[in-house]
C-alpha cells in the first residue's frame, strides 16, 4: 500500500515539475518605474523575474542616490484548471532612489541568470521634475486655507489644485486636417474616480474618438511652477468641415475625491485610525476656439477632400496569361489623415475583361496624426479574348498640410499579353479595347467565288409548294411577326438602353432602400439608418443623372442638376440631406424625431427631383 502511495506522490511531483518548467520556459525580466518623479522625493524601481534566479546583477545607476535596496521578495502560485496543474514564480528586486538633479535620465538594464541562461531586462527612462515653486505653492496654500475656512469638505477643494485643461494639437488648421483634442486632469488631491457629465457636440467637425483600454494612470507633470498628478480623461480626433472660426463648447466632468474626515477625537484610537470621505466635485472645462483655413485653389480633378500624407503602391499577379485565366491587381494606399474619405481607385479595364467587385480591406487606427494605416483594394479580372491589352494609370490626389500643396499619386500603366488557350499569340488586331463588350475581328471569308462547275438544268415544273396558297401559310406569320416587331421595337430599344432602364427604375429602387431605412429607424439602428438613407440618395442620383458611382460627388451632381434647370432651393435641400447623413455617421447625436424628419425630407426631395428631371 505504501509503495502505491509513494508512486502516486512521485508522479504528481514529477508532473508539477514538468508543468512548472513549461510555464517558466520563456524567462523574462521586467523593469518598471514611474515615468516622472519630483526632485527630492524618494521613489522605487523594481526588477521582476518569472523564474528562479541564481544570480542578479544590478545596473549601474547614475544621477540617482540609492537610499535602499535591493530588497528581494518571492511569491509562488499554483493552479489546477480542468485537471491541468500549473505553477508560477515571481521574484522581485526593489530599489528606493532619489534624484540628484532635474532632467530626463535613463537606468540601464539589469541581468539575471536562470537555469544557466542570462536574461536582460528593459531599460528605463525617468523624467525628474523640479520641486514646487515656492511662490506658486504659497499662493495655492493660502487659497486652500481660505476655502477651508468657509467650511465643508467640498468647499475645501480649491480650483487651483483641481482643474482640467483642454489641449489642442493645433489651433490653426486647414479644412479636413486632423486635430487632436485632449482633456487632461491636473490635481494635487487623491482622485479615486472621474466621470463625463456632459461633452460638447463638436458642431462643425467630424470626430473619431480614441479607444481607451485599461485603467487611467496618474503621472506627475510640472505646470506653472507646480507639480500635479495628471491623467488623460478624454481624447478625440476632429476633422473641421468648413473654413472659419469654430468654437468647441465647454465640457463638464465629475471627480470623486478622497478627503480625510475631521471629527472630534474621543479616544486614542480615533487619533490612530484615520477616516476618509469620498467627495464629488464638478469640474468645468472652458470652451476653445479653432481657426480653420480654406483649402487653396487649383484642386486637381482627382481630389475628393482627402487631407494628410499618403503613398500608393500597386502590383499585378501576371502580365502574360491565357484566355480565361484570372489576374489580380492590388492597390495599396498608406499614410495618415482623414483616410475614411479615400475612395476606391476607378480603374478603366478593357471591355474584353470580366471584372469582379473589388475586395477592400481597411486597416485604420487612431493616432495623433489622425487615422493612420492603409487601405488595400484588390481587383480580380478574367480576360475572355486573346490579344495585347493595356490597363491605364489611375490617379488619387490629396492635400499635404505640411507642405501646403496638392499632391497626386499614380499607378503605373500595365500591359497585358493574353494568349490563346493553346498558348499561341493572336495576331488579329483588336478594333477597340473599351467601346463594346464584343470584340470585332476581321474575317477572311467575306468574298465567295463564282461557281465554275457544270450545272444540271431541268425543266421548270410548278408544284403545290410553289403555289400562292402554300406560301401564304408562311407569309401571314411573317407579317404578324413584322407587325409585332414594329409595334414593340421602341420598347425593345428602350430596354436595350441600360442607362434608360436605370433611369426609369431609379425612383423604385430608392423607395425600396428608404423602406428598409424606415425599418432600421423603427429598430433604433441609428448609424445603419443614416448609411442606408445616404446609399438610397447616391444610387438614385447616379441612375437618374447617368453618373457612375465611382465618379459621383456633390460638385458634379450640382452641375448636372443645374444643367437640367432644377430649382436651387431643391438642390440645397438635397445637399442638406447628404450633409446630415455624412455628419451623423461620424458624430451621431440625433434622436428618433430628427431621424424621422430626415426620412420624410428625403422622400420629398426625391419626389421633387422625379417630377423635374427629364430624359
Amino acid at each position: 500500500m505504501r509503495s502505491i502511495v509513494y508512486k502516486i506522490f512521485s508522479l504528481a511531483v514529477l508532473f508539477m515539475m514538468v508543468n512548472t518548467v513549461a510555464a517558466n520556459d520563456d524567462v523574462k525580466l521586467t523593469a518598471s518605474a514611474p515615468p516622472s518623479v519630483i526632485m527630492g522625493k524618494p521613489f522605487q524601481i523594481t526588477f521582476t523575474a518569472n523564474a528562479k534566479v541564481t544570480d542578479f546583477m544590478a545596473p549601474a545607476i547614475t544621477n540617482f542616490d540609492i537610499l535602499a535596496g535591493p530588497f528581494k521578495s518571492e511569491s509562488h502560485s499554483t493552479q489546477i484548471i480542468n485537471g491541468n496543474l500549473t505553477s508560477s514564480v515571481s521574484i522581485t528586486y526593489t530599489f528606493t532612489l532619489q534624484a540628484q538633479s532635474t532632467g530626463t535620465f535613463t537606468i540601464p538594464s539589469a541581468t539575471i541568470t536562470s537555469g544557466g541562461q542570462k536574461v536582460t531586462s528593459n531599460g528605463l527612462s525617468i523624467k525628474v521634475l523640479p520641486e514646487d515653486d515656492s511662490a506658486a505653492s504659497t499662493s495655492s496654500s493660502s487659497s486652500s486655507s481660505s476655502s477651508s475656512a468657509s467650511g465643508g469638505a467640498s468647499a475645501a477643494i480649491s480650483s487651483d489644485n483641481l482643474f482640467i485643461r483642454p489641449i489642442l494639437s493645433k489651433s490653426t488648421v486647414y479644412e479636413q486636417e486632423a486635430i487632436k483634442l485632449t482633456y487632461k486632469l491636473y490635481t494635487t488631491y487623491d482622485v479615486v474616480q472621474f466621470n463625463n457629465k456632459s461633452m460638447p457636440d463638436f458642431k462643425g467637425f467630424l470626430k473619431q474618438e480614441f479607444e481607451r483600454t485599461g485603467n487611467t494612470q496618474l503621472a506627475y507633470e510640472n505646470y506653472n511652477g507646480r507639480n500635479f498628478l495628471t491623467a488623460v480623461l478624454y481624447e478625440v480626433m476632429l476633422y473641421p468641415q468648413a473654413p472659419g472660426e469654430i468654437v468647441i463648447d465647454k465640457a463638464e466632468f465629475e471627480a470623486i475625491i478622497r478627503v480625510q474626515s475631521r471629527r472630534q477625537i474621543r479616544s486614542i484610537f480615533d487619533d490612530f485610525f484615520d477616516s476618509y470621505t469620498n467627495v464629488p466635485r464638478a469640474v468645468e472645462v472652458r470652451p476653445t476656439k479653432v481657426r480653420v483655413k480654406e483649402l487653396p485653389q487649383g484642386k486637381p480633378a482627382s481630389f475628393y477632400g482627402v487631407v494628410g500624407q499618403f503613398s500608393m503602391t500597386s502590383s499585378i499577379s501576371a502580365k502574360e496569361v491565357k484566355t480565361n485565366e484570372a489576374i489580380t491587381l492590388k492597390v495599396n494606399i498608406a499614410g495618415s489623415g482623414n483616410m475614411k474619405l479615400l475612395k476606391n481607385p476607378d480603374i478603366k479595364f478593357p471591355d474584353a475583361f470580366d471584372v469582379y467587385d473589388p475586395k477592400v480591406i481597411n486597416n485604420f487606427k487612431t493616432s495623433s496624426a489622425g487615422l493612420t494605416g492603409n487601405k488595400s483594394v484588390e481587383f480580380m479580372f478574367i480576360p475572355r479574348h486573346s490579344g495585347s491589352f493595356e490597363i491605364p494609370s489611375v490617379e488619387i490626389s490629396y492635400f499635404d498640410p505640411k507642405q501646403n500643396t496638392y499632391k497626386t499619386l499614380r499607378t503605373p500603366v500595365y500591359k497585358i499579353q493574353v494568349l490563346k488557350s493553346d498558348g499561341t499569340v493572336d495576331d488579329t488586331p483588336m478594333v477597340s479595347q473599351y467601346s463594346s463588350k464584343e470584340d470585332v475581328k476581321q474575317i477572311g471569308t467575306d468574298i465567295r467565288y463564282i461557281n465554275t462547275t457544270n450545272l444540271d438544268v431541268k425543266k421548270d415544273i410548278t408544284y403545290y409548294i410553289q403555289s400562292f396558297k402554300y406560301w401564304l401559310w408562311f407569309i401571314i406569320p411573317l407579317c404578324i411577326a413584322a407587325a409585332l416587331y414594329f409595334l414593340f421595337r421602341k420598347q425593345l430599344k428602350d430596354n436595350a438602353d441600360l442607362d434608360l432602364v436605370k433611369n426609369r427604375k431609379a425612383k423604385r429602387i430608392a423607395r425600396k432602400r428608404l423602406k428598409f431605412a424606415q425599418t432600421l429607424l423603427q429598430q433604433g439602428h441609428q448609424e445603419k439608418f443614416y448609411e442606408e438613407v445616404m446609399k438610397a440618395v447616391w444610387t438614385y442620383l447616379s441612375d437618374k443623372l447617368t453618373i457612375p458611382m465611382a465618379a459621383i460627388n456633390k460638385d458634379n451632381i450640382t452641375e448636372a442638376l443645374i444643367r437640367k434647370e432644377i430649382d436651387e432651393s431643391l438642390i440645397d435641400r438635397l445637399k442638406e440631406v447628404l450633409y446630415t447623413c455624412e455628419f451623423a455617421r461620424f458624430a451621431p447625436n440625433s434622436g428618433q424625431q430628427e431621424m424621422g424628419n430626415l426620412y420624410e425630407e428625403t422622400i420629398e426631395v426625391i419626389s421633387g427631383l422625379e417630377d423635374l428631371i427629364k430624359r
